[in-house]
């Protein structure tokens, strides 16, 4: 899947992804209102990884529709991912997100570098409500992204289940922070950002596996993939699909293509029938 946060505002750009191999899309985080997001700088790229404080900039969930549209038109899901600053904006904007034709929603309640966001992410009763609600008020699926800045993230993740998430996205990025010595200064204007890229993948293949092993809904791994190898490993911990975000930064989107065909000639060449197979392997 894309990831969110990455190519998800524009139809064009979203078809792009579909064509280069993705099999579904999640959209930019949207809330009820247009953001206008952080000013700059708000992406720098550090040591084996990005680090951005973009702030959510957001259109609003309401103007959604068209690029919902190309997406279905395509043949593929779109997920909607949607965030809040209470309770019931995000039951609001998740069933705005339904009636514009979304086929699941993503519930973004862990961005690293927003207040008031990914403190919910951090408080398993938070998320467990705001989960019940938006249960309450639709009727597609609903997962639940989860963040890593947690003292456990199975906690979280249970609590979202026993809310009735269908599944969970594991993980958001990390909180961090970079300083240019040069300025003396924050390297970005919110101080405090989300580290994505290849440091952060064994982090959320933890994750991935001590989910999959404690929960019983289906877990979306995230973070750090570049690789067809990196996708084989995220299916071994129990993930059941992967989503692709800043690879893309680096490689293109091309890199969609590059990991489907990868990991085809890996389930060719030791004899699985089919990915499925690979979901989970090493718990046993």
């Amino acid at each position: 899947m894309l990831a969110s946060g990455f190519l998800g505002l524009s139809g064009e750009t979203l078809k792009r992804v579909i064509e280069a191999g993705a099999g579904a899309v999640v959209t930019k985080s949207s809330a009820l209102k247009p953001r206008d997001g952080n000013p700059g700088p708000t992406i720098v790229e550090v040591q084996a990884g990005l680090l951005n404080a973009i702030g959510l900039a957001s259109p609003g969930i309401s103007l959604m529709k068209d690029e919902i549209d190309d997406v279905k038109a395509l043949g593929v899901p779109a997920f909607v991912s949607i965030f809040g600053f209470s309770v019931s904006e995000y039951s609001r904007a998740a069933r705005i997100a339904e009636r514009l034709g979304a086929d699941a929603v993503e519930l973004n309640v862990s961005c690293p570098h927003v207040s008031g966001v990914g403190e919910i992410g951090q408080d398993r009763i938070a998320v467990a409500k705001v989960t019940r609600s938006v249960k309450k008020t639709v009727e597609i699926p609903v997962i639940v992204k989860l963040s890593p800045n947690v003292a456990s993230i199975v906690d979280v993740g249970r609590c979202a289940q026993n809310a009735g998430a269908d599944a969970i996205t594991a993980i958001n990025t990390l909180r961090a922070m970079s300083i240019d010595i040069n300025t003396r200064l924050p390297a970005l204007s919110g101080k405090i950002g989300g580290l994505s890229g290849p440091a952060i993948k064994p982090v959320a293949v933890r994750c991935v596996y001590e989910l999959a092993s404690r929960l019983k809904i289906p877990i979306i791994g995230v973070g750090g993939i570049t690789v067809w190898e990196d996708v084989v490993e995220f299916l071994l911990a129990g993930a059941i699909a992967v989503q692709i975000g800043t690879a893309i930064l680096w490689k293109d989107i091309s890199i969609f293509s590059e990991l489907v065909e990868g990991l085809s000639r890996y389930i060719k060449q030791n004899g699985f029938r089919d990915v499925s197979e690979l979901v989970g392997a090493v718990h046993a």
